[in-house]
């Protein structure tokens, strides 16, 4: 694994090399403290004489003002749109009432998308731009640890409907990411505990060094100490970065091993209701279950199935169902069955068989799914 950075928390480049003739689709991540008001100078830098903030309401007035005014101050013409924060506002009502704004503000391709928020945000945001004029630029100002971490890398964009989680998307890389960990000061503990539950994903799926850094680390995550925090979205941005330049859009597989504990989180997120779990709540549930259900398979120990919850624990999040409600196994294979990842309606999971290592795993016998799930 790589080193750690040393005390000071300096600004780390982390670049996305994708493949292909256009290459400005490459794009760099800017990690560190400090970052926000420099987000004005890097859009402007692209080219942008014109801006539209899509900003999370919950931080239209701080966050999301900071960014207007740098990209004033840098002389682009800014405007603002709120979005209502939680995960209600990512459907088909919402693109559409922002792609009528845009469509006010006379937005062209020489406008450029800022997001500023976190996951919610940034994937509506992603899929307009993606989508108004047949793609505008899109930069994203992740201010939440899950957005940091992974939704703002790679360019999957999407909304939500009633059948299931992002089942309308497109793929839309960013022009730029810019990471600063000082607006995580200002989260609700709940919201920051659940985006610790797609840090710990890095480590199951990658990196098992780095499973072990969180494992001796997890009072300074919880406490949000900046060393340690830095060193989190750092690392777990880079080894995103490092899946999306091998394989932007799910063709290998690889990308796949992404969606660790998602295609159960997604299931329990939909079942329960959007809103009464946080996204990093449902992942964590599901990387429980996943691992569970590898160990049925006989594919994983079960000490590292304990491992991994005990580390889910400690840094305060779940790993029974019980969060989500009573919820019938049946309803839940349902929903599975509609993920991304089936195929003709056959079951597949990202299943571990060590720390560090999975791989997608086709034709699951639903029979060990419906056990998993009705365990407490």
């Amino acid at each position: 694994m790589a080193t750690p950075p040393a005390r000071t928390i300096p600004v780390r480049t982390i670049h996305v090399r994708l493949p292909g003739e256009a290459t400005d689709r490459s794009y760099e991540i800017a990690c560190g403290s400090g970052l926000i008001d420099s987000v004005g100078g890097r859009v402007a830098a692209d080219g942008a004489r014109r801006a539209v903030v899509i900003a999370d309401a919950a931080v239209a007035g701080s966050h999301a003002a900071r960014v207007a005014a740098s990209l004033a101050a840098a002389g682009a013409a800014t405007t603002t749109l709120e979005v209502p924060s939680g995960e209600s506002s990512k459907g088909v009502p919402m693109a559409g009432r922002l792609w009528a704004e845009l469509a006010a503000l006379a937005a062209d391709r020489g406008t450029q998308i800022v997001a500023v928020g976190g996951g919610v945000v940034g994937d509506l945001a992603g899929f307009v731009a993606a989508t108004f004029a047949r793609g505008l630029p899109v930069w994203h100002v992740p201010t939440t640890l899950v957005a940091q971490v992974d939704s703002a890398i790679g360019g999957k964009t999407g909304i939500n409907l009633e059948a299931g989680k992002n089942l309308v998307g497109a793929f839309w890389q960013p022009r730029g990411v810019v990471a600063d960990i000082d607006t995580l000061a200002t989260l609700p503990d709940r919201e920051y505990i659940s985006g610790l539950a797609e840090v710990v994903k890095y480590g199951m799926i990658l990196d098992a060094s780095f499973f072990a850094w969180l494992e001796g680390h997890a009072a300074e995550l919880l406490a949000r100490e900046p060393q340690a925090l830095a060193w989190a979205v750092e690392r777990s941005a880079s080894l995103k970065a490092q899946v999306v330049e091998q394989d932007e859009r799910e063709v290998s597989g690889l990308r796949a091993a992404l969606n660790y504990g998602h295609t159960f989180g997604h299931a329990y997120e939909t079942a329960a209701g959007y809103g009464r779990l946080l996204h990093g709540e449902a992942v964590a549930i599901g990387m429980a279950r996943a691992a569970r259900l590898a160990a049925t398979l006989g594919r994983l120990d079960e000490a590292v199935v304990g491992r991994q919850d005990r580390l889910l624990a400690s840094l305060q999040l779940p790993t029974t169902p019980a969060a989500a409600g009573a919820i019938e196994p049946a309803t839940l294979i349902t929903i599975m069955g509609r993920d991304k990842k089936s195929l003709h309606g056959r079951l597949r999971f990202v299943l571990p068989d060590a720390i560090g290592r999975v791989e997608l795993v086709e034709g699951v016998d639903p029979a060990a799914v419906e056990r998993v799930l009705s365990a407490p």
